[in-house]
């Protein structure tokens, strides 16, 4: 199918940008990487009046450290992540998923920021910045704000980007030398949708208690999902095997998938069990504790 007729503009500056997505309010959308919408767009999913290109603009493209944060901008690749070394050397959770998004064709296009704001329910990068306790970075006519991921993630394909207003970064907390992540997930092959996926962070004390966990599943309901009582049941506790299956054992709690060629709901429903308690176990390994 092809797209239904469209405007299609370039911004050469935020503010160029600005200009355009108030002028034309709900009619517009920001294109970045463009692999989730262009696609949507010739399905007639999407049905924008003007597309607002934010590629030349220079400013929006960067990945840094700054005030404890990782910061990566509107158009950054994903590829910039999946390659960039000391990414590699600090942030094992987003090492692992920066791996498997899509395939390599889209991870060089695709955006990170452009992904979270699209809140695929199938998504890679909601689930990770639920575990990571990302902040999104917001600007619109009335200034810039900074919304916690929980707040952004608000419906199937829908966030807390207001009209007339456009994500700028995703600010991620800097995991210190005694935190490490996972990702696990299952796809019935590359590039496909995920089947289930959780991602999972654990921050430890020196006595060895867990100071910190984050964990979150995905393709198991209408948005990525924090499995809060499973985070709430690790912090301050000693990791022992029995622990890590009771924490694993609440991800089926709050799942709720859709039966389809991936398979039955109830599959789904176990297999964010199983793959929550992979995740633990493979974070607790790179931090060297066994449990």
């Amino acid at each position: 199918m092809f797209p239904a007729s469209f405007e299609y503009v370039r911004a050469h500056s935020s503010d160029e940008a600005f200009a355009h997505l108030q002028q034309h309010g709900s009619d517009a959308r920001v294109l970045a990487g463009g692999q989730s919408l262009i696609p949507a767009m010739r399905y007639r999913l999407a049905r924008p009046a003007v597309l607002v290109d934010i590629n030349p603009i220079k400013e929006f493209s960067y990945l840094r450290e700054e005030n404890g944060f990782l910061v990566i901008g509107a158009t950054t690749r994903d590829a910039q992540l999946e390659f960039a070394p000391f990414i590699k050397d600090r942030y094992s959770l987003i090492t692992a998923v920066s791996a498997v998004v899509a395939d390599p064709i889209v991870r060089h296009m695709g955006t990170v920021v452009g992904s979270i704001c699209h809140n695929d329910p199938a998504g890679d990068w909601t689930a990770t910045a639920l575990a990571m306790r990302a902040v999104m970075v917001v600007r619109g006519p009335n200034g810039t704000r900074q919304v916690p991921i929980d707040q952004f993630l608000v419906d199937s394909y829908t966030t807390a980007v207001n009209e007339g207003e456009m994500a700028l970064e995703v600010r991620i907390p800097i995991p210190d030398a005694h935190t490490q992540g996972s990702y696990q997930k299952i796809e019935r092959k590359v590039g496909d949708y995920a089947t289930c996926a959780a991602a999972v962070q654990l921050a430890m004390n020196a006595d060895g208690t867990i100071r910190q966990a984050g964990i979150a599943i995905t393709a198991s309901g209408p948005i990525a999902m924090r499995v809060a009582a499973a985070e709430s049941m690790l912090v301050g506790q000693r990791p022992t095997l029995e622990l890590l299956k009771a924490a694993a054992a609440e991800a089926p709690k709050i799942a709720s998938p859709n039966a389809d060629q991936r398979g039955s709901s109830e599959y789904k429903k176990d297999m964010t069990r199983v793959l929550v308690g992979r995740g633990l176990k493979q974070a607790l390994e790179r931090l060297g504790v066994t449990a």
